[in-house]
């Protein structure tokens, strides 16, 4: 198969089957069984190393996913990767190639959780160079369980609901996570419950996380315990003391069950977005969304998970600063495009709704753009008409002829402001 850098693709895309995953929602989005009802937990749309998408000839009988190490996953298929290296500036955009270094700048996904993903934070920049330098130095291999930075950049990430969606995110102010913590009558738990009151700062935010998180197994499984027996006496529905019990119940003796008492709860409804810095310590929790990243695998994690915890240098990148995240609504920008607004140069999202009268019109573009169709189905009008549904995904180089599309159809997309 020939890559034109000027012509429209479809994209074959592959899901992770994390433990944490869904067994229906992407099978469901895809169009897809799902007999032996794996956990389907992300869909990747992009150009990362680990498993970029395949670019697929209109007409070709592909699927429109494959599974993470299946026997269907290799294919003679170019790859997005590919695509990208062979002519970056005619389709990632002059200026998007300059400013990333002729590699796309983005990872674009849907997620899928039926359970608590790990508690964790991203480093900025200086935080992501650093780190990645230091590693390097003490010669720790890239793949190395134990290794905390794997590449030199930041990941600020944003995820938009497509269905009720819950998540923490952020420090809640430390005066109410000391009246929670009191109000349990949990003994393991006063202490820090006072630590909080004296100490209601950054500084005590900080050394109230380092109380828990460096607790040994033992310390961690009792005070568990005491906070899910308080906790269970009052677990309202989507309450925090209700998630304190779930999740303790899906990683047993973890201390990361109790992240609900200090973290901000976040429910999303469907179209509402949270936009993740760095520095902020956060953990999906249950539902679908889409989700748009800088093309990077930083992950310092604290808790709910069996990979690598390195609870000081956690620590060091974590911003101790309490209030309630942002929602974010999208704004419009045009007749049938509306933006999430987030602060950051490497990628944007979208969201576009088609109808009859509506239409979006792609004439002019700062760089690729990646759609995914989540609703209904339409038609790309351009140099080459592809017709889309549910489930169905495509690439848009800058160089491509400008198009139309049209339709009764929701899709997002992922492109670079």
């Amino acid at each position: 198969m020939t890559i034109d850098p000027t012509r429209i693709y479809r994209l074959r895309n592959t899901i992770q089957p994390y433990d944490w995953g869904s067994t229906t929602a992407i099978p469901s989005l895809l169009g897809m069984e799902n007999p032996a009802a794996i956990p389907e937990a992300e869909l990747w749309m992009g150009a990362h190393p680990k498993a970029p998408s395949r670019l697929v000839e209109d007409g070709a009988r592909e699927p429109r996913a494959v599974i993470a190490g299946g026997e269907a996953e290799s294919s003679g298929a170019p790859s997005l990767l590919d695509f990208v290296a062979a002519d970056p500036e005619h389709v990632l955009g002059p200026a998007c190639s300059r400013a990333s270094q002729a590699r796309l700048p983005f990872l674009f996904k849907v997620l899928a959780a039926s359970r608590a993903l790990s508690i964790q934070a991203h480093p900025d920049s200086r935080q992501a160079r650093e780190g990645f330098e230091r590693e390097n130095a003490l010669g720790v291999p890239l793949q190395a369980p134990e290794r905390n930075y794997r590449d030199p950049s930041h990941k600020p990430e944003i995820i938009c609901a497509l269905s009720p969606f819950w998540g923490m995110c952020g420090f809640r102010p430390a005066g109410e996570i000391a009246e929670e913590l009191a109000g349990l009558g949990a003994p393991s738990l006063a202490p820090l419950a006072e630590h909080l009151r004296r100490s209601p700062d950054a500084e005590g935010l900080r050394s109230f996380l380092r109380a828990l998180l460096e607790r040994d197994a033992a310390g961690a499984r009792e005070i568990v315990g005491e906070a899910v027996g308080a906790c269970g006496r009052r677990s309202d529905p989507g309450s925090r003391a209700a998630w304190v019990v779930r999740i303790a119940r899906e990683f047993p003796g973890d201390i990361g069950a109790l992240a609900p008492l200090y973290l901000n709860l976040v429910r999303l409804a469907p179209g509402e977005a949270m936009f993740l810095p760095a520095g902020v310590l956060h953990a999906y929790l249950e539902g679908v969304g889409v989700e748009l990243m800088a093309n990077s695998d930083n992950v310092l994690r604290g808790g709910l998970t069996s990979k690598h915890v390195d609870v000081p240098e956690l620590l060091s990148i974590l911003v101790f600063r309490g209030g309630a995240p942002e929602v974010l609504r999208p704004k419009a920008a045009g007749e049938a495009v509306e933006v999430y607004r987030a602060p950051t140069g490497e990628f944007r999202l979208s969201r576009v709704a088609v109808r009859a009268g509506a239409v979006l019109d792609g004439r002019d573009r700062p760089s690729l753009e990646i759609f995914i169709c989540v609703q209904g189905a339409g038609e790309l009008q351009g140099a080459q008409p592809l017709r889309f549904a549910k489930g169905d995904s495509f690439v848009v180089p800058q160089a491509a002829a400008p198009y139309r599309i049209l339709g009764e159809a929701e899709l997002f997309r992922a492109d670079v402001p």
